[in-house]
């Protein structure tokens, strides 16, 4: 069971609320200088010139101060544990810089996603959360760049880990 605040199941059980869902991404690779973060929220302006907004929020270890999450217009599937489904998602950042493209290309290896659902009035209380998802691939297109990741399968997980031996599990040959 996940555990949700009350000022979220406030916001779900009322029949209008002020209260807003924010999803923050975290995204780390050892060739970026510092992890990239993004969020779905315009809440504060963070400068003018350049004109940017964004999220002050703790998640993650950032300090709020000097290490905003920055408000990009995103969408995302989130991985699904329905049986015979895929184990992937994928966010669909609107290509608005031609930066992003040549930042994504720049890079082999697979770079690592986490994911945070929280409120707007209280960033730093995190709502759910998806950790060490793996950025698999990206897409990108004139309008759009969809980036592809997905979570280690668990059906890769070695079980059990022992031979079941008399010596390893007495308890079975009695």
């Amino acid at each position: 069971m996940r555990r949700v605040s009350l000022n979220a199941r406030t916001a779900q059980d009322a029949q209008s609320t002020d209260e807003l869902y924010v999803a923050l991404f975290h995204i780390e690779h050892p060739m970026l200088d510092a992890p990239v973060r993004l969020s779905t929220d315009p809440g504060e302006r963070l400068s003018v010139d350049p004109l940017m907004y964004g999220t002050r929020s703790t998640w993650m270890g950032s300090n709020p101060v000097t290490e905003p999450f920055l408000f990009v217009l995103v969408s995302t599937m989130l991985p699904s544990d329905i049986d015979d489904a895929p184990a992937s998602g994928s966010l669909i950042l609107e290509n608005v810089d031609n930066d992003v493209a040549k930042l994504l290309r720049s890079f082999t290896d697979l770079a690592t996603v986490s994911i945070a659902v929280v409120l707007a009035s209280s960033p730093n209380l995190i709502e759910a959360e998806y950790t060490d998802l793996l950025l698999t691939s990206a897409d990108i297109t004139a309008g759009e760049v969809t980036l592809q990741f997905s979570r280690e399968d668990i059906e890769e997980e070695y079980y059990p880990t022992g031979r079941m031996t008399r010596d390893r599990f007495p308890g079975l040959h009695r």
